[in-house]
């Protein structure tokens, strides 16, 4: 569930327990650094009593307990948190009656206490936070309208209780990789809730035993991207002159000839995805979308090298660093272009609103019939590890869609999947051609 600008709130009732709740989430981030904290839990009473939890702006964890104007409790992190590419379990356990102070709040990542902290101001024994308090709270959001901008899963809340991660995940038998635990908690307290996020038609439903109504400012937003099934979005990292949002898949530009590209890379298989054109100057730019190594990226633009392989709105030709190819047609705002890339054979293929440009034929295979990177002047194959990718000549917007079905907040209106019946496409997907994400990875890649 990308949150962007939406809030989901509740007026919490008489608590269970005021001094010892535990808060759990599973977060991918979408930071872009100065002015972007990115709000987790608030619970607010008014500007001089409130607790609020999120990311600051240089990307460190912090809970802060404002009460009467004063500070009530300050946790914060050495660790900072701009990994873009997989989800984090974030739970905080507060537990002011504590008699050892370092016990009164806690910070588990993954399931690890965090305990390497730049600030550990911890709150005096007893100390309520207004997280808990009979007042009003808001997920996705902090003090000053800083939103949560990536994507949320599985939230959950028990008043009450100070618990273990083990209650929310575990270890992974085989890859030792710390996983979710989709249940929610069977003892929620009064307060408590669990809102998993799964069901696309309400996605503020309570799943606790509590059943608890929510309501919900903005639009909230479905994805396929989950703590089990991590999807491919473009990676913050390369984030010289571009804004990201709606969970890291719509691209701001705000200077030309930078770029950017997906946060999973392709060693091998076959993989789809689809770029919209949300504002490329009415077709004026030099916006490129397309696939590459990603060793142009961020400082400079998708074909600076022959590493890169870029379809041009402006013109429709395909670009590299050997050369300008004529190709297909100009694309221009509201227009599609999926990206069908075959690592095994080295081609890639490029469509405009589903049609295949110079009658290319992503099945080919080894003859690689209509490739972008068959043309005359190139007949090259790609080779190295390959990223989807996009640049921009000028201010642009470009919106992606990893099987999402989302293009920013606009569904695609279909059902089209892949052969694995994962991800949700505006255009049919090729066969044998999968949505970038790690189950499919895992059996296909």
């Amino acid at each position: 569930m990308p949150v962007g600008t939406t809030k989901i709130t509740r007026t919490f009732g008489t608590p269970t327990d005021r001094d010892k709740w535990t808060y759990s989430a599973w977060v991918k981030i979408s930071h872009n650094g100065a002015a972007m904290e990115q709000g987790l839990f608030l619970g607010y009473i008014d500007a001089n009593n409130y607790t609020e939890l999120y990311i600051t702006e240089t990307g460190q964890l912090l809970l802060y307990n404002h009460l009467s104007g004063s500070a009530g409790g300050n946790i914060k992190t050495n660790r900072v948190f701009k990994d873009s590419s997989a989800f984090y379990h974030i739970q905080v356990v507060w537990d002011s009656g504590n008699a050892v102070e370092a016990d009164r709040v806690k910070f588990y990542i993954n399931g690890v206490q965090e305990t390497s902290l730049a600030t550990s101001t911890y709150p005096a024994i007893d100390t309520n936070s207004t997280i808990n308090g009979n007042n009003l709270h808001e997920i996705g959001a902090k003090v000053g309208s800083f939103d949560f901008g990536g994507v949320m899963s599985h939230v959950q809340f028990v008043d009450g209780s100070a618990l273990a991660p083990t209650e929310f995940g575990q270890v992974d038998a085989t890859s030792e990789i710390w996983k979710i635990k989709t249940s929610c908690y069977g003892t929620p307290g009064n307060n408590g809730f669990c809102l998993k996020m799964e069901d696309s038609s309400n996605l503020d439903l309570d799943s606790s035993s509590n059943a608890a109504t929510f309501s919900t400012t903005g639009t909230l937003t479905a994805t396929k991207d989950n703590p089990s099934n991590n999807f491919a979005t473009m990676n913050i990292l390369d984030k010289d002159s571009i804004t990201f949002s709606n969970g890291n898949t719509t691209l701001t530009w705000s200077a030309t000839n930078k770029g950017t590209k997906s946060t999973l890379g392709m060693a091998g298989g076959k993989w789809y995805a689809e770029c919209k054109a949300t504002d490329v100057n009415g077709g004026s730019s030099g916006t490129l979308i397309g696939v590459g190594t990603g060793a142009n990226f961020p400082s400079t633009y998708l074909s600076a090298t022959n590493s890169g392989w870029g379809y041009r709105c402006q013109t429709g030709n395909i670009q590299n660093g050997a050369g300008n190819e004529a190709y297909g047609n100009t694309y221009t705002d509201g227009d599609i272009i999926g990206v069908a890339i075959d690592v095994d054979n080295g081609y890639v293929y490029m469509s405009k609103n589903g049609v295949w440009q110079d009658s290319g034929d992503p099945t080919s295979g080894a003859s690689g019939t209509g490739a972008a990177n068959n043309q005359p002047s190139y007949g090259a194959v790609l080779s190295g590890t390959q990223f989807f990718g996009c640049s921009s000549y000028d201010t642009d917007v470009l919106s992606w869609n990893f099987g999402n079905g989302y293009f920013a907040t606009t569904s695609t209106g279909t059902t089209e999947a892949d052969d694995a019946g994962i991800g949700q496409f505006k255009y049919d997907v090729p066969t044998g051609y999968y949505a970038l994400c790690t189950k499919n990875i895992k059996l296909y890649g």
